[in-house]
């Protein structure tokens, strides 16, 4: 049988131990962090930098592509003097889907994304390429990453998307989650922890913030 006194203080070292080898720069959140590549937001060095909240599926890229214009009108700034951080969690998911799961999965019904061309549900990631013209044009996540936007996608959010595409199509949603994560997800999208905890890394990084509700 095992003390108490002995059983109180292996609780207590298995508490304290991942501090201490924090501490000592070899385990605990070291070990964690290995699962997710946080190593872009050392990049985030640029004399103006913004992370901007989004959920608007309307006009929200307009806004970043509005940010670029105006630094780079005032200031004659770009990207790697400026950096822009795109934060989506499920609102606005369907920015980060690539074609084939928007012809997959009903995408475009469930997040009701008329497609300009058909005026039906799109089968297609209608935010990719912006608009052919107006405030429209360069406001796609192609133009934007091309001038150094970071797109993430939200982690928790993800699994909140694959359940609700899952009941859908009456699938398992453990199923569709792993088929989102692995090849779901445009070229370049990051996917991180959580948004929230993204949200405040990119402050204490500099980035002022804004939401686009």
């Amino acid at each position: 049988m095992v003390e108490r006194r002995e059983f109180v203080g292996s609780l207590l070292g298995a508490a304290v131990a991942p501090r201490l080898l924090d501490g000592l720069g070899v385990g605990g959140s070291a070990l964690v962090a290995e699962k997710w590549d946080m190593s872009w937001l050392d990049q985030l060095n640029g004399k103006h930098k913004q992370v901007f909240d989004m959920s608007n599926l309307e006009i929200g890229l307009v806004v970043v592509k509005n940010w670029f214009d105006a630094h780079e009108e005032v200031y004659g700034l770009k990207y790697p003097r400026v950096n822009v951080v795109v934060g989506i969690g499920g609102h606005a998911f369907p920015m980060n889907a690539t074609d084939e799961m928007y012809r997959k999965y009903p995408i475009g019904e469930q997040w009701k994304v008329m497609d300009p061309e058909t005026g039906k549900p799109a089968l297609r990631n209608t935010f990719l390429d912006g608009g052919k013209a107006g405030p429209f044009l360069g406001a796609g996540v192609r133009p934007l990453q091309a001038r150094g936007a970071v797109f993430w996608m939200c982690n928790n959010a993800l699994h909140a998307v694959a359940n609700q595409l899952a009941r859908a199509v009456n699938r398992p949603g453990d199923e569709v989650y792993a088929e989102l994560r692995a090849s779901g997800l445009n070229p370049g999208v990051i996917l991180v922890p959580a948004h929230t905890m993204l949200i405040g890394l990119c402050q204490e990084r500099g980035c002022t913030y804004e939401a686009l509700p």
